[in-house]
């Protein structure tokens, strides 16, 4: 066969073909990194970008496997369904990988911490590699009271953001103080006299402002960011899976209390950022968790950021 008439396939084929001899410089190669090669370093767990005057920092406070998805995602699809939207988007679907995002976002002498991760010592750690202690938190913005947004509050040590002030929802707030929830007496109550309360179209500080996100908790927030003429919205948990519930926004999700509330307010939030064409982050999103939403069928695709917010 002529190297024009060569495919790709043939040319691996042939290659796979070839005498042993490769394997054997191959072995010896592998044993001489055996001898000098060091463990390769982890993914450092931030993200830094800039947006405007505004430093945005996502931080991986944790991540861990989901088994079954389907019985998380999409409970109003069909097996069928579930597993034909998993092949096309090149993912399994009987198995997962959820992380847990909080973004730090420094403001002036703010520095501003939206959500807190499952527990104290994940999120400290994500802060410690890019560069910052709890003690330099000045504020921490909680967007809804599940427990893998407030299981950072308080550690071994007491509350882990010791010089930090607290802002949440008044409405989310009102709901979990009378749910009699274990997680919320343990992380927010000790912390109720420093929280201050807000509403939809209240300001965190000049350019973070409130909007109202409402099904996925009773009082589910998320915020518009807009510095030097930009703009990034945190979406929080609006969305929980970059396909699952991007592609398919009507799928219901487990974890939402209000799961036609939360369909809602999916689609109106997130057709806000596609037609706006805003970079968006979302807590569960794949790590750094930033993003375009481009329109596509009855959803949205996810286009994960490049360098946009670098320049």
């Amino acid at each position: 066969m002529t190297s024009r008439l060569m495919t790709r396939r043939t040319a691996l084929m042939t290659a796979a073909a070839l005498p042993a001899a490769p394997a054997i410089l191959g072995a010896t190669m592998a044993q001489a990194q055996d001898e000098t090669a060091q463990t390769p370093p982890a993914i450092p767990p931030y993200r830094k970008m800039q947006l405007g005057d505004m430093g945005v920092t996502t931080l991986l406070a944790a991540n861990r496997p989901m088994d079954n998805p389907h019985g998380t995602f999409g409970l109003n699809a069909s097996d069928e369904e579930f597993a034909a939207l998993s092949q096309e988007a090149f993912i399994p679907a009987d198995t997962s990988l959820n992380f847990f995002t909080p973004t730090l976002i420094e403001a002036g002498d703010e520095k501003i911490l939206f959500d807190t991760g499952l527990n104290s010592a994940g999120t400290s750690a994500a802060l410690a590699a890019a560069g910052h202690a709890p003690e330099d938190i000045t504020t921490v913005v909680i967007t809804h009271m599940h427990g893998d947004h407030i299981g950072g509050l308080m550690g071994e040590g007491g509350a882990t953001f010791k010089n930090a002030r607290y802002i949440t929802g008044q409405t989310e707030f009102d709901h979990w103080s009378k749910a009699g929830n274990d997680t919320f007496e343990a992380k927010v109550r000790p912390l109720e006299d420093q929280f201050a309360f807000i509403k939809g179209g209240d300001s965190v500080v000049s350019g973070i402002t409130a909007v109202e996100a409402f099904g996925h908790t009773p009082g589910h927030m998320a915020y518009m960011v807009e510095s030097g003429g930009k703009g990034l919205v945190l979406a929080v948990d609006t969305a929980n899976h970059y396909v699952w519930s991007l592609r398919r926004p009507e799928w219901e999700v487990r974890f939402d209390m209000d799961k036609t509330q939360a369909a809602a307010t999916r689609k109106s939030l997130l057709g806000m950022v596609s037609a706006d064409r805003l970079p968006f982050i979302g807590y569960h999103m794949p790590f750094p968790g930033v993003g375009f939403l481009e329109t596509s069928g009855p959803g949205y695709r996810f286009v994960p950021t490049g360098y946009q917010l670098d320049v």
